[in-house]
């Protein structure tokens, strides 16, 4: 991998894992058209992954410190009833990880033989983003202040299934929120929280992977390349970040399911 790949290569990497238009199938796309192999650059991709959910620190700092805080405050956990906004905002996390984290566990190979099976998959895959993001465009909003527990649980179904190659994970969670019912000033930014422990847990079981099988050895992606790359996907990924959240409450997501359904036809025409 040169400079300029992992430049635009961690550039795209942060501004598709915030806008709904899928990083993975982009990244698909990208790697088919610059010729690299995902498995020989595997330190690659985990720093990009690594650097986004840095972003998101960065960008939603004050919110994370008020969920923390709200956790260890001393009338955290008095009753169910009795919890706190931050307190029950962590347990919406927590229970939006249950259906990716089952997904992790028991079809981890049935993932990764997705991954491999061409572009066709991906140019599919952003055809039914472009449609979840049109429905989720006429989605009427109820005046509901907060995100249940289990409308949390839907939108980490939606979460498990953007594992799939061009099914923005971003898209996905934020039109399965909305069409719920959710507000849209509160969807972006739980969709942006909620990812933080799968992207880290899967960035650990990568990690454990490469030093298992020796494949550090193996790939000699040289450090100042693998820098450029995560700092590139850092920078979008702030910039991304804040745009998101600022189209999300503003309701312009019809102009990226748009992009997703021409992306996606011309996937499948050259595929």
């Amino acid at each position: 991998m040169s400079w300029i790949e992992s430049l635009l290569m961690g550039l795209l990497q942060g501004l598709t894992e915030y806008l709904p238009i899928s990083s993975s199938g982009h990244l698909a796309i990208a790697s088919a058209l610059f010729g690299i192999d995902a498995e020989e650059n595997l330190k690659f991709t985990i720093l990009v992954h690594v650097a986004t959910v840095l972003s998101t620190l960065v960008i939603l700092w004050k919110e994370i410190v008020w969920i923390i805080r709200d956790l260890f405050s001393k009338q955290s956990w008095k009753s169910y009833s009795g919890l706190n906004y931050g307190t029950r905002y962590a347990i919406n996390i927590l229970i939006s990880m249950i259906p990716v984290g089952i997904v992790g566990i028991c079809f981890k190979d049935k993932v990764e033989e997705i991954f491999g099976s061409g572009l066709g998959i991906v140019g599919m895959m952003l055809l039914v983003t472009a449609v979840l993001l049109a429905f989720s465009y006429f989605a009427k909003p109820r005046q509901r202040e907060n995100i249940s527990g289990w409308h949390a649980f839907w939108i980490g179904m939606g979460q498990a299934l953007a594992v799939m190659p061009g099914l923005s994970r971003s898209g996905t969670t934020i039109a399965t929120g909305l069409l719920l019912g959710n507000r849209k000033e509160s969807m972006a930014q739980f969709s942006f929280l909620m990812v933080i422990p799968p992207v880290l847990g899967e960035a650990l079981l990568d990690m454990e992977d490469l030093i298992g099988t020796g494949a550090t050895s193996a790939d000699n992606t040289s450090t100042g390349i693998l820098l450029i790359g995560f700092l590139a996907a850092f920078a979008a990924g702030c910039a991304a970040c804040k745009w998101m959240i600022s189209i999300v409450r503003k309701g312009r997501l019809i102009w990226f399911a748009v992009y997703c359904a021409l992306a996606g036809a011309l996937t499948l025409i050259l595929s």
